[in-house]
């Protein structure tokens, strides 16, 4: 990698220190609400901090790829590394994708970890009924009719994380419950 004139230490001088705060979790368990919950109240706080979600990373930096298990491992290997590098900038990162592998998760701790850069994993364990109650895109609805192939918890697996930094389960817990248990964990 090659290094510039400035350190993370002078650029967290100014920004404070960074991190990944990586939530994976099935489709409509409140991933990307939590997100950007957290991701305001950090920014009202005037902390740096910002939002890579992964629909919206699907429109444009990984636009290319589909949903085959390679691409969905490309799509968590460009957003670990986009997270890394705006982490090591000095942001709070909040990272909202299914990422449904263990082992593409797990690179991009390694990745976050080589690098000296903290690193959390928060699960979204609303139950997949309950996500599909709210399936507010309808893509539960088309993946049970087979309109939409490969689709995480239904016709594709989802690898719930082992040993996550943080549990949330949005059917039991309000959104500012589950805010305020993230922004405890990374302090």
């Amino acid at each position: 990698m090659h290094g510039g004139e400035t350190d993370r230490a002078a650029r967290e001088s100014i920004t404070g220190k960074g991190c990944t705060v990586w939530m994976t979790g099935l489709s409509a368990s409140g991933k990307s609400s939590l997100a950007f919950r957290c991701e305001a109240l950090l920014v009202a706080s005037g902390r740096a901090a910002y939002c890579l979600d992964g629909d919206n990373l699907r429109h444009g930096l990984n636009a290319d790829l589909g949903f085959t298990p390679e691409d969905r491992a490309e799509n968590v290997r460009r957003v670990g590394e986009t997270a890394r590098l705006m982490a090591d900038a000095g942001l709070t990162v909040f990272v909202p994708v299914i990422s449904p592998y263990s082992a593409d998760r797990a690179a991009v701790r390694s990745a976050h970890d080589a690098a000296g850069i903290p690193f959390f994993e928060v699960y979204l364990a609303t139950p997949l009924p309950v996500c599909e109650a709210r399936d507010p895109k309808g893509l539960y609805a088309k993946a049970r009719s087979g309109e939409v192939p490969d689709f995480t918890g239904i016709s594709a697996p989802y690898e719930a994380p082992e040993h996550p930094d943080l549990t949330v389960d949005t059917s039991v817990m309000t959104l500012d419950e589950g805010a305020a248990a993230v922004l405890s964990l990374i302090g």
